[in-house]
C-alpha cells in the first residue's frame, strides 16, 4: 500500500506542478524499495520532466542569461550542430569572458566533430589551455591535454597533465590510467606499477586497466602479480565476446 500510494502521489504532484512533495516521495520510494524497476523507471521520467520543465523556465524567465545560452549550446551539441553550438558558446565569452566551463565546451566540442581540420588538435589545446587559465582546477581540461599530448607521443607532457588530473581529481580513473601508460611508453614501468593499481582500484571492470597494469607487472620482473592481472583480462574479454580476446594470454618476458 504505501509503495502503491507512494507512485500514485507522484503522478498526482507532477499533474499538479509541484516538485518538492513529487521529490520526497521519489525519496522515500527509493530508500524503502530500492532496486525496484517500476520506482526506477517512475524515477527516471519524473526528474527527466522536471528538468524539461526547469530548461522552460530558464528560456521564459531569462532568455539572455548565459544559463541559458549554455543550456541551448548543450542542447545544439547534442544534436550535433556543432557550428551553431559553438557560436552559442562564443557568444557567452562575449559577454563573459572569464566564465568557467566554456573554454573547455569549446575545446571538446572541436574534438567531437566529424571531419575535423587538420589543425584540430592545435586548435582545440588552446581552447583547454584558456580554461585552465581561468579554473586551474579543471581536471578534465588536463587529462585531455594529457590525451593530446600521448596522441603526439610526447610523453613528458603527457605525464604532466595526467599527473595534474589525478591530484585534482583522485577518483579520476583514466588520469591514473593514461599516466601509468604514458610512463610505460618511457620504459619507466616500476613508476607505472602505483598509478596502474589505482586505475584498477577505481575501474575494476576495465579491461584496459588491468591489462596495462599486467603489463607493467611483467616489465618490473613481477611475474606472479602479473599472471593473476592477464588471467583477469582474459577472462574479461572473453566474458564480454570482445576482439582481443586473447590478448594478453602469454605475458611477456620480463626485461633482464
Amino acid at each position: 500500500m504505501r509503495r502503491t500510494a507512494g507512485l500514485a502521489g507522484i503522478r498526482c504532484a507532477m499533474v499538479l506542478n509541484q516538485s518538492d512533495p513529487a521529490v520526497e516521495l521519489l525519496r522515500m520510494l527509493n530508500r524503502e524499495f530500492p532496486r525496484d524497476p517500476e520506482i526506477l523507471y517512475v524515477t527516471t521520467h519524473t526528474f527527466s520532466d522536471l528538468s524539461s520543465r526547469a530548461a522552460q523556465q530558464l528560456a521564459a524567465f531569462a532568455p539572455n542569461s548565459f544559463q541559458a545560452q549554455e543550456l541551448r549550446a548543450e542542447s545544439l551539441e547534442v544534436q550535433g550542430k556543432w557550428d551553431q553550438a559553438a557560436r552559442e558558446y562564443q557568444a557567452i565569452l562575449q559577454q563573459n569572458p572569464r566564465q568557467p566551463g566554456i573554454h573547455f565546451r569549446l575545446g571538446r566540442l572541436l574534438l567531437s566533430k566529424p571531419n575535423p581540420p587538420p589543425t584540430v588538435a592545435e586548435d582545440a589545446k588552446k581552447e583547454f589551455q584558456q580554461e585552465l587559465e581561468i579554473d586551474p582546477n579543471n581536471a578534465g581540461a588536463e587529462y585531455v591535454l594529457g590525451e593530446l599530448a600521448r596522441q603526439s607521443q610526447q610523453w613528458d607532457e603527457a605525464i604532466q597533465h595526467f599527473s595534474r588530473a589525478a591530484k585534482l581529481d583522485a577518483s579520476f580513473g583514466d588520469a591514473f590510467l593514461g599516466l601509468g601508460s604514458s610512463l610505460m611508453s618511457q620504459r619507466k614501468f616500476s613508476e607505472a606499477v602505483p598509478p596502474l593499481e589505482t586505475a584498477v582500484k577505481l575501474e575494476p571492470q576495465n579491461p584496459a586497466a588491468h591489462y596495462n597494469l599486467a603489463m607493467a607487472y611483467a616489465r618490473s620482473g613481477r611475474k606472479e602479480a602479473a599472471d593473476k592481472e592477464f588471467a583477469v583480462h582474459r577472462e574479461m574479454m572473453q566474458k564480454s565476446g570482445g576482439a582481443g580476446a586473447d590478448q594478453g594470454s602469454t605475458p611477456p618476458e620480463a626485461p633482464q
